[in-house]
């Protein structure tokens, strides 16, 4: 065994914020067993409360925009429930336009990622299918501008003005939660019924939250990877798009902070599909179960609640924050931009290119320093290689860092005057403590001596010097 520093040049290409609990490792060869059965987030208790607070969460902080300008609505008395839930019924009632607009835009997402041309790349060893390896066609970012091509011809034709997204903001969030609460149970009883039910619990509630299938697919398509990166973000963008244009009618113009919302969410949704082909070798798609967890919260939570900045600021008319407020928030984003495009970059190209999965793509945007030469990393006992060069030298998490320094933004553009805005900020932090936790100790177990040392390496987590 060896621990010190080796180096090892790569040339990868670019990456998108995927999740790897198992931190910055390289070897496919050992990983969780897939018939390990861990419970999590309180249990079956527990996830039955987030199975009932989430819609009703997403609800809430919409209607504190659309009917109270972001001041937060009382539900203090009983009266006051009553009338939350009189105005979910008045504002957020699902409609047959709402349904066919939510559905056509899942299914035309699905044609897309189905026939647009695209590299195709092999996933990770899946233990539970004698390490077979699963085969992602990475086509996101021709489907992603073919789509912006088909928004910019039914806007400026009449056919559908952008702006009716925004106008039908509640009853599409309401037929996104009722999608993805029908999709969770479906894909549950489908796959208990014909399919590979995977890691069970025993508890019927708890793995429809958690998930039965590992990777199900209709014909190529990975329903998985489809739900994480063509859905949530792809919507987000769009939903501030018309926030945007919805201003522009009301007001004459869009204003800066505006434009810092739809490129900042222009910049998350492009990353996605610009480092597409780095996503089959993460966590979720590696390890986590298709359930509620993942179908959910990408099919209604993200496009539903990341966007309130967008929401409120129409809400509210132009801020007429000053010059400085808005070019700090303009160089926050962007500095926070580079360091978790790069950070991304280099691991994710590390790791690849030590996988031979490696393949050379010239998607916009291409950052400096993405790419490390000569890389420290500690090889340990498992044939897993940490990287300790490039930005990971300096802190274990810095992506989260900076990921936290882009979301801080989104808040931040909007003023200090309601918290609804950073509720996005303040849920991701939440996310964070629970997800960083369980990386830890998971590497711990798996890597031990070598872990320690690593640590030693990088003794930082988030800040480095700090923390």
């Amino acid at each position: 065994m060896s621990t010190q520093p080796h180096s090892r040049k790569t040339n990868s290409p670019p990456t998108k914020n995927g999740r790897q609990d198992d931190h910055l490792s390289t070897s496919p060869k050992k990983h969780h067993s897939d018939d390990t059965v861990v419970k999590e987030f309180g249990g079956p208790i527990g996830v039955t409360m987030m199975m009932i607070f989430f819609p009703l969460l997403m609800n809430y902080l919409w209607l504190c925009v659309h009917v109270n300008s972001g001041s937060l609505l009382s539900l203090l008395s009983i009266q006051d429930i009553k009338a939350f839930f009189q105005l979910i019924v008045k504002h957020a009632s699902p409609t047959w336009f709402a349904a066919k607009l939510y559905i056509g835009f899942c299914l035309l997402q699905g044609f897309l990622a189905y026939v647009m041309p695209g590299p195709i790349i092999k996933g990770l060893p899946i233990p539970s299918e004698n390490n077979r390896q699963l085969e992602y066609r990475c086509n996101g970012v021709w489907s992603f501008y073919s789509l912006a091509i088909i928004a910019v011809i039914v806007h400026n034709t009449g056919v559908l003005p952008l702006t009716r997204i925004v106008d039908n903001f509640g009853p599409l969030m309401s037929v996104a939660i009722m999608t993805g609460m029908a999709c969770s149970f479906g894909m549950y009883f489908v796959t208990m019924l014909w399919g590979k039910p995977l890691r069970m619990s025993g508890n019927v509630i708890y793995d429809i939250f958690m998930g039965a299938p590992l990777n199900p697919r209709i014909g190529r398509l990975d329903l998985k990877m489809f739900a994480e990166i063509r859905i949530p973000w792809v919507i987000l963008f769009y939903v501030t798009v018309s926030a945007a244009l919805k201003q522009r009618e009301q007001v004459g113009h869009i204003t800066p902070e505006l434009w810092f919302m739809m490129l900042a969410h222009f910049l998350y949704v492009n990353a996605c599909m610009k480092g597409e082909e780095c996503i089959p070798t993460t966590w979720d798609i590696f390890y986590e179960k298709f359930g509620f967890m993942l179908i959910f919260w990408n099919m209604a939570g993200v496009p539903f609640t990341y966007c309130l900045s967008s929401l409120y600021l129409l809400k509210n008319g132009p801020q007429n924050h000053s010059n400085l407020h808005v070019a700090f928030c303009f160089g926050l984003l962007l500095f926070g931009y580079y360091i978790w495009d790069t950070a991304q970059s280099q691991r994710n190209r590390f790791r690849m290119k030590e996988r031979g999965t490696y393949i050379p793509r010239k998607t916009f945007p291409q950052l400096p320093w993405g790419t490390l030469e000569n890389p420290s990393y500690i090889q340990t006992e498992q044939g897993n290689k940490l990287l300790t060069g490039g930005w990971w030298a300096y802190a274990r998490k810095i992506h989260y860092t900076a990921d936290l320094m882009m979301a801080f933004a989104w808040g931040y553009i909007t003023g200090v005057k309601s918290f609804i805005p950073y509720f996005y900020v303040t849920f991701f932090v939440c996310v964070l403590v629970h997800r960083v936790s369980r990386d830890m100790e998971r590497c711990a177990r798996k890597y031990g001596k070598d872990w320690d040392n690593y640590c030693k390496q990088v003794p930082y987590i988030f800040i480095p010097g700090i923390f």
